[in-house]
């Protein structure tokens, strides 16, 4: 949206389908300055705002491939500083006659990057790479590099393989680098992209969430005028918690969060969020219990989208039943005289920038690895309007917008919880039974990791209920039953993640409480798969 580009200044970064692109944006946004990133097919005329520098990402395609992305040449007309990173090294240089050949072989892992001679200090490159030593270590990763350079251009560091390892314009401040400084790979890498955009483009650093919390309430106040209201599903996570918050501080209880109780929550988990949310942080909350009819619609569901389109579609029809009655309320009070707050017009969503960046592909959305569920259908079918706060944000900047909302920090830093609940963390069929089981395995996996404490360690831990009876021995008896499986990640942005290195002891006491407390359950294991080639989730 145009507003935020009035408050802060903007990097552009134009995303040619690299896994890494999202990482640029992250490396501006840890200098304080306002980044976003839109495909590489972007028109520069339906701009509704002008950046204050472009960033052009890697990809995985080659500039003289047929289906190759291409840039728009308006970008090279815009007289703003550009970067373009591998790739975007040579789209660039493409574009303005240069050649690009293939390597003898693929360039992938670290190189020694060597700044020539005075390029540290010349006026003309030497903003990009102030401060830093004449050699330093780089990532590659690419099967293409330049093999003639565009005129007006020069070489300012090579490496052993690449010859052309960062070029710059003559005049103007155009760059071009063929290692990747957005991975930590990069040691001086975010150095080097700080350089760029404070000293280069001259960009000033005020991308803070003490910043954007004013003029966002602000926003919200202008978009629902004094009377409009919001409602929203709230889980408990954190970014629904958040956005729940920052709706209550800028409208009060014009703001009505719902929270819908599918059966397949954490153990006492609705009751939890109905008291944090209401009693503590003063939210309008409705909690509808709901649990019969989702648990009755998954019997005997095994197939996990199966499940996620149940539960989706079903809390879309509980949700549209709740803000029926909300709205009817509010006319009955109307009636008899009583304080009109206006109609419900929005609908909140907790929307973060990874979702977007999702979206905006140039190819189009990622290939799918499993359905989300959230409450964007709701659209359609109830004509609210969408209004979305938390759009801009990494997970990492709303947490900090947690905390000046002061929103307690255990709320604050919770691991993320999926919408289809237990549902996907039980294999098989969803029973009232299982979802028992695995909320009480769940609940002491939990507590001990907080016991010992590890939890804010872990980026994200659960139990999984598994579909498979084992052979034990317990008070002397044989028996044959479930099986218990733990995830525990750590992970930046969860689009990789390794998996947690607990304490034995840690691990010996979960197991020994999992299979003396929990009926049902003798055997316990724990899941030591990276992301990829697994996913954080099971389902």
């Amino acid at each position: 949206m145009a507003e935020i580009h009035d408050d802060f200044d903007t990097i552009l970064i134009l995303d040619f389908g690299s896994q890494y692109s999202h990482l640029i944006t992250r490396r501006c946004r840890e200098h304080n300055v306002y980044a976003e990133l839109l495909p590489c097919t972007q028109k520069i005329k339906d701009l509704k705002w002008k950046p204050k520098g472009i960033i052009l990402s890697g990809s995985p395609y080659s500039v003289y491939d047929n289906d190759a992305p291409h840039v728009d040449p308006e970008v090279f007309s815009l007289d703003v500083p550009i970067l373009g990173i591998c790739y975007g090294l040579q789209e660039m240089a493409w574009n303005m006659k240069g050649t690009v050949a293939k390597c003898d072989h693929r360039e992938y892992g670290f190189a020694q990057l060597h700044l020539t001679k005075g390029s540290s200090t010349n006026a003309a490159v030497g903003a990009l790479f102030e401060g830093l030593d004449q050699e330093m270590q780089v990532w590659m990763s690419h099967g293409d590099q330049l093999s003639a350079m565009p005129q007006e251009f020069h070489v300012v560091g090579t490496t052993s393989s690449a010859p052309f390892a960062a070029i710059a314009h003559d005049t103007k401040p155009m760059y071009g680098i063929q290692f990747h400084p957005e991975v930590t790979h990069s040691p001086n890498g975010k150095a080097i992209i700080g350089n760029f955009i404070l000293r280069v483009c001259q960009c000033k650093p005020n991308w803070t969430m003490e910043e954007f919390i004013g003029k966002e309430i602000k926003r919200i106040k202008e978009i629902c005028g004094p009377t409009g209201r919001v409602i929203g599903a709230v889980s408990g996570g954190v970014d629904s918690t958040v956005a729940a918050k920052l709706m209550h501080e800028a409208i009060g209880d014009r703001f009505h969060a719902i929270m819908v109780d599918n059966g397949v929550l954490r153990l006492n988990e609705g009751q939890t969020v109905y008291e944090r949310l209401n009693k503590d942080l003063g939210v309008n909350l409705t909690l509808v219990d709901a649990s019969e009819l989702f648990l009755s619609r998954l019997e005997g569901v095994e197939d996990p989208e199966q499940k996620r389109r149940i539960i989706g579609n079903t809390f879309i029809n509980v949700f549209e039943e709740e803000a029926l009655k909300i709205e009817a309320l509010a006319e009955m009070e109307a009636e008899k005289g009583g304080d009109r707050k206006g109609k419900i017009e929005w609908l909140l969503q907790g929307t973060l920038y990874p979702d977007v960046i999702e979206s905006i592909s140039f190819k189009g959305p990622s290939a799918t690895i499993k359905t989300h569920h959230n409450v964007g259908g709701l659209l359609k079918d109830m004509k609210l309007k969408l209004i979305e706060p938390l759009r801009e944000l990494f997970k990492d900047e709303v947490r900090a917008l947690g905390r000046l909302l002061s929103i307690p920090t255990h709320l604050v830093q919770r691991h993320p919880f999926p919408g289809p609940g237990l549902a996907i963390r039980i294999l098989g069929p969803v029973t009232r039974e299982q979802v028992k089981i695995l909320q009480k395995a769940d609940s002491i996996y939990i507590e001990e990791i907080r016991n010992a404490g590890l939890y804010d360690q872990i980026s994200q831990a659960f139990a999984v209920l598994l579909p498979v009876k084992a052979v034990g021995v317990m008070g002397d008896k044989r028996t044959c039953e479930q099986v218990i499986a733990l995830r525990a990640v750590q992970s930046e942005d969860f689009m990789t993640a390794d998996w947690f290195v607990f304490p034995a002891p840690v691990l010996r006491k979960i197991s020994s409480r999992i299979t003396n407390e929990v009926e049902g359950i003798n055997r316990v294991t724990y899941d030591i798969s990276s992301k990829p080639p697994a996913t954080v989730e099971w389902l």
